[in-house]
């Protein structure tokens, strides 16, 4: 990488996280099943979370590198309270109710009628950033969401990476949809 970068590390890097997601990219269509369920509580109890992450072979599940993986995602969710795993997920009626809240603020605030479809575009997008795991920002590294973390990962193990579900209880908490599947 850095005969090809001449010498510049930066640039180095750069091509090495590029060719990184190109290699995760191929691999995200292979079959994973196998994997760990990480379990992570914390606060003395406050937050509990269970987190299945699948990969494709035993040998990669048992690696230190994958474990510790389960376990930032497992940390992730505890701190930053997910809905979902993918946008995918996300039901169509949330969406259309999410996006009704933001056209009738708009239109609360006065914004003219042309500019209010960018309005809802945008207040989806910070929803989806929200709500959505893999689009959340690492919280140890801002300048990664969760997709990019795990795409890196996928690089280095060579295996495709999943998360397949998780659950997140907090003390105290009722809302039926910090559960996911």
């Amino acid at each position: 990488a850095l005969e090809q970068s001449n010498g510049d590390m930066k640039a180095a890097l750069d091509f090495l996280r590029e060719k990184g997601l190109a290699t995760a990219a191929k691999r995200s269509s292979r079959n994973a099943s196998e994997g760990v369920v990480e379990l992570y509580n914390h606060g003395n109890g406050r937050v509990g979370v269970m987190v299945e992450v699948n990969c494709e072979t035993d040998f990669v599940g048992r690696s230190d590198a994958f474990r510790t993986l389960a376990h930032e995602i497992a940390l992730q969710i505890a701190a930053a309270s997910p809905l979902y795993i993918s946008e995918a997920d996300i039901p169509a009626e949330v969406l259309e109710h999410e996006g009704k809240i933001a056209t009738a603020k708009a239109m609360e605030d006065g914004k003219k009628e042309a500019i209010i479809p960018k309005i809802v575009e945008g207040a989806l997008k910070k929803f989806k950033d929200e709500s959505v795991l893999l689009n959340q920002v690492y919280i140890r590294d801002e300048s990664l969401t969760i997709q990019a973390l795990i795409n890196e990962k996928v690089a280095v193990l060579g295996e495709n990476i999943v998360v397949r579900r998780f659950a997140r209880w907090g003390l105290g908490e009722t809302t039926s949809e910090l559960a996911t599947e």
